[in-house]
């Protein structure tokens, strides 16, 4: 018996059961590429207007953070734009799908059932492999796709979806790696999601310590940028050069790190990580004696790796400020559309702030899934089994992450308004603005949560696929995609976040609030009525 015997066999399991999440991953950020290039399409529709843009992207080295200019093409802008978000997001795909197939595996039991009968010893990490590797092929060749429908240059849209695709690969292997070093699928996701945030962190580093040329339209990165997987997908420099060969850097990565998986896969037995388990204290804390405490200790890491990301975003927002007040063209218009005043500093404010709220709905709706992940996993059981109801338990999750959702406004507000502060002045006046303008964004997530919520209680099985699809419709129907794609404004109605005030644009006003907020009292009900009423959905 070789060691890949019975790869064919769990290449099918697998993709039985991640059919439906990874077709959601695959789909949604197919539909977020059209929608992202759409917009752009609809925002620039002169040359000068690209120009203007471009040079801005490329002249502002916070900017330049996110994104990397290559030359001056709607094509290209749009990648400045969108490249980052849409790469951290098919990494993210990789690293869940590598992990659910390798490590949540052992920790179930399933990988020493499978190895009970006839299947090779790394049958089970190639089976993971073969899938991952067919997904990020799927999802490049969509997003070149929902690109190439948008009237953009063919060899352009393919190299940009190569590039979000090659790092979705890396990071699948990187995750392989972390499946071996840790002995919890919680353990590896948290190793793969730190080395994405250094990539990260290279990356923008890179850019930002980099030269323009002469023309001012095309970034020419420093050195750390070429040590991220995240840097080498901008550096093939989509509608800018097209530059193909990176992707023999990432196939090399790749199979390096598989290489040092399969190594790492033989120095452990089954069911451990190659990193010990650190052993903690005799007795727990007090906090931890209930379900709150538990949740919020449970909570706690994502959460600060969050706080960090939310802090970093606010002050590099809040530093570039002040050059909005020179934004013009179809810029300066999308801006005083989406913020609702020609005021442009406040549009800008509003639009940016309705972007945390959103990216803090994508926080609610990763903490909730814990609930469904502890009782499909088994750790519900025993918690249930002590003086905790089903209701208790639940709404233990639900307040802790609200409370950390509020924090991570507060946080991102904060350091938005130092930074704007240093630049515009008045520094109280604009944390006090801003605070108000964070807090505004509360019952959007909050809706998001009470769908998570009902979700799990009535659909358990379907809790994570119609959470996300739900997030991604409300992103697209809201505010900063909607009404550049043309949507009726009954879809766009459907969304939450198109019901939030423009604050600090605009003056609040509390019924759409309190309409929200009731809608996410009524949905977190109704979930926990049902997540009362059924039993359990336990693993098979």
């Amino acid at each position: 018996m070789s060691a890949l015997t019975g790869t064919v066999t769990l290449t099918r399991l697998a993709l039985r059961r991640d059919r439906v999440g990874l077709s959601v991953w695959i789909l949604g950020l197919s539909a977020l590429m059209a929608g992202l290039t759409a917009m752009t399409v609809s925002a620039l529709p002169t040359e000068a207007d690209v120009l203007h843009e471009t040079e801005f992207m490329a002249g502002n080295p916070a900017m330049r953070m996110f994104g990397l200019a290559s030359g001056a093409s709607v094509g290209g802008y749009a990648m400045i734009r969108n490249y980052l978000t849409l790469a951290v997001l098919a990494a993210l795909m990789s690293v869940f799908a590598m992990v659910r197939h390798t490590r949540q595996s052992e920790a179930t039991g399933r990988a020493e059932l499978v190895g009970a009968a006839v299947v090779g010893r790394y049958s089970t990490l190639a089976a993971a492999v073969v899938v991952t590797i067919g997904a990020n092929v799927v999802l490049a060749a969509l997003l070149g796709l929902a690109m190439l429908v948008n009237g953009q240059p063919v060899a352009g849209a393919l190299t940009a979806g190569a590039a979000v695709g090659a790092v979705g690969l890396v990071f699948s292997g990187v995750a392989a790696v972390t499946a071996q070093l840790s002995s919890s699928s919680r353990g590896a996701n948290g190793l793969a999601a730190a080395v994405l945030g250094v990539a990260f962190l290279l990356s923008g580093v890179g850019n930002m310590l980099g030269s323009v040329d002469a023309v001012g339209l095309r970034v020419v990165s420093a050195w750390p940028a070429w040590l991220s997987p995240i840097g080498w997908g901008q550096q093939m420099r989509p509608f800018g050069g097209d530059r193909w060969w990176l992707l023999g850097v990432f196939a090399v990565f790749f199979f390096v790190l598989l290489g040092t998986a399969g190594l790492l896969a033989t120095r452990r037995d089954i069911g451990r990580g190659i990193l010990a388990e650190r052993r903690g204290p005799a007795t727990a804390a007090p906090g931890l004696l209930g379900p709150l405490g538990l949740a919020r200790r449970l909570q706690r890491g994502p959460f600060l790796g969050w706080a960090v990301g939310m802090l970093a975003f606010g002050i590099a927002c809040g530093a570039i400020s002040d050059a909005t007040k020179d934004m013009q063209g179809a810029a300066l218009d999308w801006y005083t559309r989406m913020g609702g005043t020609d005021r442009v500093v406040d549009a800008y404010f509003t639009s940016i702030m309705s972007m945390a709220g959103m990216g803090v709905a994508v926080f609610t709706v990763q903490m909730l899934l814990r609930m469904r992940a502890e009782e499909s996993e088994g750790p519900l059981e025993p918690v249930l089994a002590a003086a905790v109801s089903r209701p208790r338990w639940a709404m233990s999750h639900l307040l802790n992450t609200w409370l950390g959702a509020v924090a991570l406004l507060l946080v991102f507000a904060v350091g938005m308004g130092l930074a704007a502060g240093q630049v515009l002045g008045d520094t109280p006046a604009q944390l006090r603005a801003l605070t108000g303008a964070a807090l505004v964004q509360l019952p959007g997530f909050m809706v998001i949560g009470g769908v998570v919520i009902a979700a799990t209680g009535l659909l358990p099985r379907w809790a994570g696929p119609v959470s996300w699809t739900v997030l991604l419709g409300s992103v697209l129907l809201g505010p900063l995609f909607g009404p550049s794609l043309d949507l009726p404004q009954w879809a766009q109605n459907l969304s939450p976040f198109t019901r939030i005030p423009k604050a600090p644009a605009a003056d609040v006003t509390a019924t759409p609030l309190t309409a929200l907020v009731a809608v996410s009292v009524v949905l977190a009900v109704v979930g926990t009525v049902s997540l009362r009423c059924r039993d359990l959905a336990l693993p098979a």
